[in-house]
Protein backbone atom coordinates (compact mmCIF):
# COMPACT_ATOMS: atom_id res chain seq x y z
CA UNK A 1 0.00 0.00 0.00
CA UNK A 2 1.43 3.29 -0.40
CA UNK A 3 2.13 5.74 2.14
CA UNK A 4 -0.79 8.19 2.22
CA UNK A 5 -0.52 10.64 4.69
CA UNK A 6 -3.94 12.32 6.05
CA UNK A 7 -3.02 15.61 7.68
CA UNK A 8 -0.92 18.74 6.42
CA UNK A 9 1.62 18.09 9.50
CA UNK A 10 2.31 14.61 8.47
CA UNK A 11 3.97 15.60 5.52
CA UNK A 12 6.51 17.69 7.11
CA UNK A 13 10.24 16.00 7.30
CA UNK A 14 11.02 16.02 11.23
CA UNK A 15 14.84 15.87 11.31
CA UNK A 16 15.32 12.49 13.08
CA UNK A 17 13.07 9.87 13.69
CA UNK A 18 13.03 8.87 17.58
CA UNK A 19 11.79 5.42 19.13
CA UNK A 20 8.27 6.40 20.53
CA UNK A 21 6.04 5.02 22.76
CA UNK A 22 2.36 6.12 22.70
CA UNK A 23 1.21 5.01 25.99
CA UNK A 24 -2.49 6.02 25.54
CA UNK A 25 -4.56 5.81 23.05
CA UNK A 26 -7.79 4.42 21.88
CA UNK A 27 -6.98 3.09 18.15
CA UNK A 28 -9.28 0.55 18.43
CA UNK A 29 -12.39 3.46 17.87
CA UNK A 30 -14.64 3.28 15.04
CA UNK A 31 -13.44 6.77 13.59
CA UNK A 32 -9.83 4.86 12.48
CA UNK A 33 -11.91 1.67 11.05
CA UNK A 34 -11.52 3.16 7.10
CA UNK A 35 -7.63 3.88 7.20
CA UNK A 36 -6.30 2.07 10.61
CA UNK A 37 -3.85 0.48 8.33
CA UNK A 38 -2.39 3.60 6.76
CA UNK A 39 -2.33 5.14 10.05
CA UNK A 40 -0.36 2.36 11.25
CA UNK A 41 2.33 2.64 8.58
CA UNK A 42 2.22 6.55 9.41
CA UNK A 43 3.07 5.93 12.72
CA UNK A 44 5.79 3.38 11.91
CA UNK A 45 7.41 5.79 10.11
CA UNK A 46 7.30 8.62 12.58
CA UNK A 47 9.11 6.31 14.99
CA UNK A 48 6.22 4.59 16.82
CA UNK A 49 6.79 1.31 18.41
CA UNK A 50 4.50 0.50 20.92
CA UNK A 51 1.38 1.83 21.51
CA UNK A 52 -1.51 0.92 24.26
CA UNK A 53 -4.81 0.36 23.63
CA UNK A 54 -6.83 1.89 27.07
CA UNK A 55 -10.17 0.98 28.13
CA UNK A 56 -13.27 2.54 29.30
CA UNK A 57 -16.33 0.76 28.41
CA UNK A 58 -16.94 -3.12 28.72
CA UNK A 59 -18.85 -3.41 25.94
CA UNK A 60 -15.83 -2.54 23.93
CA UNK A 61 -13.11 -5.34 25.87
CA UNK A 62 -13.44 -7.46 23.13
CA UNK A 63 -13.26 -4.62 19.87
CA UNK A 64 -10.26 -3.91 21.75
CA UNK A 65 -8.44 -7.39 21.04
CA UNK A 66 -9.64 -7.35 18.04
CA UNK A 67 -7.81 -4.07 16.72
CA UNK A 68 -4.73 -5.78 18.92
CA UNK A 69 -4.89 -8.72 16.95
CA UNK A 70 -5.82 -7.29 13.22
CA UNK A 71 -2.52 -5.24 13.44
CA UNK A 72 -0.68 -8.14 14.41
CA UNK A 73 -1.78 -9.76 11.48
CA UNK A 74 -1.49 -7.06 8.36
CA UNK A 75 1.85 -5.45 6.79
CA UNK A 76 2.78 -2.48 9.10
CA UNK A 77 5.25 -0.73 7.33
CA UNK A 78 5.10 1.65 3.71
CA UNK A 79 8.93 1.21 3.14
CA UNK A 80 10.30 -2.23 2.37
CA UNK A 81 13.02 -4.22 4.41
CA UNK A 82 16.53 -5.55 3.16
CA UNK A 83 19.30 -7.39 3.86
CA UNK A 84 16.69 -9.96 5.34
CA UNK A 85 15.38 -8.50 7.97
CA UNK A 86 11.99 -8.92 9.24
CA UNK A 87 9.38 -6.16 8.14
CA UNK A 88 9.18 -3.78 11.11
CA UNK A 89 6.14 -3.90 13.00
CA UNK A 90 4.65 -1.48 16.07
CA UNK A 91 3.81 -3.50 19.23
CA UNK A 92 0.13 -3.36 19.97
CA UNK A 93 -1.04 -4.03 23.86
CA UNK A 94 -4.60 -3.66 25.50
CA UNK A 95 -5.36 -1.90 29.27
CA UNK A 96 -8.71 -2.98 30.33
CA UNK A 97 -10.82 -0.36 32.66
CA UNK A 98 -13.87 1.41 33.13
CA UNK A 99 -13.77 5.12 32.92
CA UNK A 100 -15.29 7.65 35.92
CA UNK A 101 -16.79 9.85 33.12
CA UNK A 102 -18.99 6.59 32.21
CA UNK A 103 -20.19 5.68 36.05
CA UNK A 104 -23.76 5.54 34.84
CA UNK A 105 -23.40 2.86 32.36
CA UNK A 106 -21.20 0.61 34.30
CA UNK A 107 -22.89 -2.12 36.53
CA UNK A 108 -21.51 -4.48 38.97
CA UNK A 109 -21.97 -7.29 36.35
CA UNK A 110 -19.08 -5.15 34.59
CA UNK A 111 -16.72 -5.11 37.76
CA UNK A 112 -17.77 -9.25 38.40
CA UNK A 113 -16.88 -9.67 34.11
CA UNK A 114 -13.91 -7.62 34.42
CA UNK A 115 -12.18 -9.44 37.38
CA UNK A 116 -13.17 -12.45 34.94
CA UNK A 117 -11.62 -11.50 31.89
CA UNK A 118 -8.19 -10.48 33.84
CA UNK A 119 -8.11 -13.91 35.45
CA UNK A 120 -8.14 -15.45 31.81
CA UNK A 121 -6.65 -12.50 29.25
CA UNK A 122 -4.13 -10.39 31.49
CA UNK A 123 -3.65 -7.19 30.03
CA UNK A 124 -0.90 -5.03 30.18
CA UNK A 125 -2.85 -2.54 32.28
CA UNK A 126 -5.45 -1.47 34.28
CA UNK A 127 -7.13 1.78 33.16
CA UNK A 128 -8.48 3.98 32.70
CA UNK A 129 -10.00 4.67 36.17
CA UNK A 130 -10.17 7.09 38.20
CA UNK A 131 -12.49 10.23 39.70
CA UNK A 132 -14.06 12.66 37.25
CA UNK A 133 -16.27 15.61 38.31
CA UNK A 134 -15.50 17.69 35.43
CA UNK A 135 -19.69 18.68 35.56
CA UNK A 136 -21.95 19.69 37.42
CA UNK A 137 -23.53 16.00 37.13
CA UNK A 138 -20.41 14.40 38.08
CA UNK A 139 -20.76 16.44 41.17
CA UNK A 140 -23.83 14.96 42.45
CA UNK A 141 -23.04 12.52 45.87
CA UNK A 142 -24.42 9.63 44.49
CA UNK A 143 -22.83 9.54 41.14
CA UNK A 144 -19.37 10.52 43.11
CA UNK A 145 -19.40 7.32 45.42
CA UNK A 146 -20.29 5.36 42.87
CA UNK A 147 -17.24 6.14 41.01
CA UNK A 148 -15.19 5.91 44.52
CA UNK A 149 -16.67 2.62 44.50
CA UNK A 150 -15.79 1.85 41.25
CA UNK A 151 -12.00 3.21 41.22
CA UNK A 152 -11.58 1.08 44.23
CA UNK A 153 -12.48 -1.77 43.23
CA UNK A 154 -10.55 -1.84 40.29
CA UNK A 155 -7.46 -0.87 42.38
CA UNK A 156 -7.88 -4.24 44.28
CA UNK A 157 -8.30 -5.91 40.92
CA UNK A 158 -5.01 -4.18 40.14
CA UNK A 159 -2.60 -5.06 43.07
CA UNK A 160 -4.68 -8.99 43.11
CA UNK A 161 -3.04 -9.30 39.55
CA UNK A 162 0.22 -6.72 40.67
CA UNK A 163 -0.58 -4.73 37.12
CA UNK A 164 -0.10 -0.78 36.90
CA UNK A 165 -2.64 1.24 36.47
CA UNK A 166 -3.39 4.64 33.92
CA UNK A 167 -5.47 6.98 35.76
CA UNK A 168 -8.24 9.09 34.60
CA UNK A 169 -8.32 12.44 37.13
CA UNK A 170 -10.55 15.75 35.97
CA UNK A 171 -11.00 18.51 39.02
CA UNK A 172 -10.69 15.39 41.17
CA UNK A 173 -6.95 15.51 42.00
CA UNK A 174 -7.15 15.65 46.05
CA UNK A 175 -9.64 13.23 46.17
CA UNK A 176 -7.91 10.92 43.83
CA UNK A 177 -4.67 11.38 46.28
CA UNK A 178 -6.52 10.76 49.27
CA UNK A 179 -7.39 7.20 47.90
CA UNK A 180 -4.42 6.16 46.52
CA UNK A 181 -2.52 6.91 49.87
CA UNK A 182 -5.64 5.02 51.83
CA UNK A 183 -5.08 2.01 49.33
CA UNK A 184 -2.67 -0.92 49.09
CA UNK A 185 -1.72 -0.16 45.89
CA UNK A 186 1.84 1.09 45.47
CA UNK A 187 3.11 2.89 42.03
CA UNK A 188 6.63 2.68 43.59
CA UNK A 189 6.60 -1.49 42.95
CA UNK A 190 3.45 -1.72 40.41
CA UNK A 191 4.10 1.02 37.74
CA UNK A 192 1.35 3.48 37.25
CA UNK A 193 0.38 6.75 34.96
CA UNK A 194 -1.26 9.76 35.48
CA UNK A 195 -2.86 9.98 32.17
CA UNK A 196 -3.35 12.92 30.57
CA UNK A 197 -2.14 15.22 33.55
CA UNK A 198 -3.90 18.35 34.26
CA UNK A 199 -3.32 19.34 37.57
CA UNK A 200 -0.93 22.12 39.04
CA UNK A 201 2.86 22.24 40.92
CA UNK A 202 1.74 20.36 43.89
CA UNK A 203 -0.55 17.54 42.39
CA UNK A 204 2.11 16.79 39.94
CA UNK A 205 5.06 16.83 42.65
CA UNK A 206 2.44 14.19 44.90
CA UNK A 207 1.80 12.07 42.07
CA UNK A 208 5.74 12.06 41.57
CA UNK A 209 6.26 11.45 44.91
CA UNK A 210 3.46 8.29 44.44
CA UNK A 211 5.43 6.69 41.90
CA UNK A 212 3.34 7.50 39.59
CA UNK A 213 4.49 9.15 35.37
CA UNK A 214 2.88 11.70 34.42
CA UNK A 215 1.14 11.24 31.16
CA UNK A 216 1.94 14.92 28.80
CA UNK A 217 -0.50 14.70 25.63
CA UNK A 218 -0.54 17.68 22.59
CA UNK A 219 -1.97 19.79 25.29
CA UNK A 220 1.81 20.76 26.01
CA UNK A 221 2.05 21.85 22.00
CA UNK A 222 -0.02 24.92 23.27
CA UNK A 223 1.64 27.64 24.77
CA UNK A 224 -1.16 29.13 26.65
CA UNK A 225 -1.36 25.53 28.27
CA UNK A 226 0.62 27.66 30.66
CA UNK A 227 -0.28 25.81 34.21
CA UNK A 228 0.37 21.99 32.86
CA UNK A 229 3.82 23.41 31.36
CA UNK A 230 4.59 24.96 34.88
CA UNK A 231 3.56 21.69 36.79
CA UNK A 232 5.97 19.77 34.15
CA UNK A 233 8.68 22.19 34.84
CA UNK A 234 7.91 21.79 38.54
CA UNK A 235 7.81 17.82 38.46
CA UNK A 236 10.94 18.00 36.31
CA UNK A 237 12.97 20.03 38.49
CA UNK A 238 12.53 17.88 41.78
CA UNK A 239 12.16 14.72 39.83
CA UNK A 240 14.34 14.65 36.76
CA UNK A 241 12.79 13.88 33.37
CA UNK A 242 12.37 10.23 34.46
CA UNK A 243 9.10 11.06 36.26
CA UNK A 244 7.31 11.79 32.86
CA UNK A 245 5.66 9.56 29.53
CA UNK A 246 4.27 10.79 26.68
CA UNK A 247 1.24 9.63 24.48
CA UNK A 248 -1.32 10.59 21.86
CA UNK A 249 -4.67 9.59 23.51
CA UNK A 250 -5.75 9.68 20.09
CA UNK A 251 -8.22 10.48 18.97
CA UNK A 252 -8.61 12.91 21.11
CA UNK A 253 -5.91 15.91 22.38
CA UNK A 254 -4.55 16.52 19.05
CA UNK A 255 -1.20 18.89 19.28
CA UNK A 256 -1.76 23.07 18.30
CA UNK A 257 0.16 22.44 15.33
CA UNK A 258 -1.74 19.22 13.99
CA UNK A 259 -5.22 21.21 14.01
CA UNK A 260 -7.15 22.57 11.04
CA UNK A 261 -9.51 24.71 12.76
CA UNK A 262 -9.48 26.79 16.39
CA UNK A 263 -12.13 24.26 18.20
CA UNK A 264 -10.61 20.74 18.35
CA UNK A 265 -13.76 18.08 18.83
CA UNK A 266 -13.16 15.81 22.07
CA UNK A 267 -14.09 12.35 20.68
CA UNK A 268 -14.12 10.53 23.71
CA UNK A 269 -16.09 13.16 25.52
CA UNK A 270 -18.69 13.79 23.19
CA UNK A 271 -19.50 10.41 23.00
CA UNK A 272 -18.60 7.21 24.50
CA UNK A 273 -18.70 4.94 21.53
CA UNK A 274 -17.32 7.36 19.43
CA UNK A 275 -19.51 8.23 16.66
CA UNK A 276 -17.55 10.47 14.69
CA UNK A 277 -18.77 9.84 11.09
CA UNK A 278 -19.71 13.51 10.60
CA UNK A 279 -16.72 15.49 11.70
CA UNK A 280 -13.45 16.07 9.00
CA UNK A 281 -10.93 12.82 9.50
CA UNK A 282 -8.56 15.92 10.05
CA UNK A 283 -9.55 16.52 13.57
CA UNK A 284 -8.61 13.37 14.88
CA UNK A 285 -5.57 13.36 16.49
CA UNK A 286 -3.67 10.28 15.08
CA UNK A 287 -0.46 8.12 16.69
CA UNK A 288 1.86 9.72 13.69
CA UNK A 289 1.59 12.92 15.83
CA UNK A 290 3.38 11.78 19.02
CA UNK A 291 6.58 13.15 17.87
CA UNK A 292 5.15 16.60 17.98
CA UNK A 293 4.13 16.15 22.12
CA UNK A 294 8.05 15.04 22.25
CA UNK A 295 9.75 17.93 20.25
CA UNK A 296 7.29 20.34 22.69
CA UNK A 297 8.28 18.86 25.49
CA UNK A 298 12.46 18.88 24.52
CA UNK A 299 11.69 22.89 23.82
CA UNK A 300 9.81 23.62 27.47
CA UNK A 301 12.66 21.87 29.58
CA UNK A 302 15.53 22.21 27.39
CA UNK A 303 16.39 18.67 26.92
CA UNK A 304 18.18 17.38 23.22
CA UNK A 305 15.10 15.54 21.60
CA UNK A 306 17.32 12.11 21.29
CA UNK A 307 18.08 12.50 25.04
CA UNK A 308 14.52 13.16 26.06
CA UNK A 309 13.16 10.08 23.79
CA UNK A 310 15.61 7.28 25.19
CA UNK A 311 14.38 8.82 29.15
CA UNK A 312 10.67 8.53 27.74
CA UNK A 313 10.85 4.92 26.39
CA UNK A 314 12.93 3.66 29.65
CA UNK A 315 9.97 5.19 31.92
CA UNK A 316 7.30 4.11 29.61
CA UNK A 317 8.21 0.63 30.86
CA UNK A 318 8.94 1.54 34.03
CA UNK A 319 5.31 2.79 34.54
CA UNK A 320 4.02 -0.15 32.62
CA UNK A 321 6.10 -2.75 34.16
CA UNK A 322 7.77 -4.19 31.26
CA UNK A 323 11.69 -4.60 29.72
CA UNK A 324 11.45 -3.67 26.06
CA UNK A 325 14.16 -2.88 24.49
CA UNK A 326 15.39 0.73 23.30
CA UNK A 327 15.89 0.26 19.22
CA UNK A 328 19.56 1.53 18.24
Amino acid sequence: MTHNHISTMNELQLSSIYPLIDTHTHFDAPVFDNDRDVQVYNAYDQGVRHLVLVGYLYKHFERMYDTERSIKHFPQSSTTETDGQSEPHINVHVALGLHPFYIEKHTDNHLRDMANKLAEQRPLAIGEIGLDTFTAAMKAPNVVAKQERFFKAQLDMAVAHQLPVMLHIRKAHAEVLAILKAHEYDAHKLGGIAHSFSGGVQEAKAFVKLGFKLGITGQVTNPNAKKLRLAIQAAVKEYGIECLVIETDCPDMTPIMCQTKEDDLSVLGQDSDYKYDDAPIHDRNVPANLPWVLLSLSELLGVPPAVLAEQLWHNSCAALQTSWTYPE
